[in-house]
């Protein structure tokens, strides 16, 4: 029976190690957008197909913020207000 303790809690740290990844992955951690004119252009491309006008407005105005933080190197900045556009577009 002194074994099962101990065996336990190997199990138990295996899983949480095999699950770190997953974890780090939380919402807000880190953004699936990045900042590329290719992507930039997809999220254009999508906006543009959009039917109601005061969705495409909105996301016009992120993507406006987004672009200008591209320019002023901001990648942080810019993949959060992608983020926020492509959120929009659902």
């Amino acid at each position: 029976m002194k074994m099962t303790h101990p065996l336990a809690c190997a199990a138990l740290a295996a899983a949480l190690l095999a699950a770190a990844p997953a974890l780090a992955q939380a919402p807000g951690a880190k953004s699936s957008v990045n900042c590329s004119e290719a992507s930039m252009k997809t999220a254009n491309d999508s906006m543009m197909k959009m039917t109601d006008a005061t969705k495409k407005a909105a996301v016009m105005k992120e993507m406006g913020m987004a672009k200008d933080m591209m320019a002023k190197k901001d990648e942080k900045g810019c993949a959060m207000q992608m983020e926020k556009a492509k959120g929009m577009m659902k």
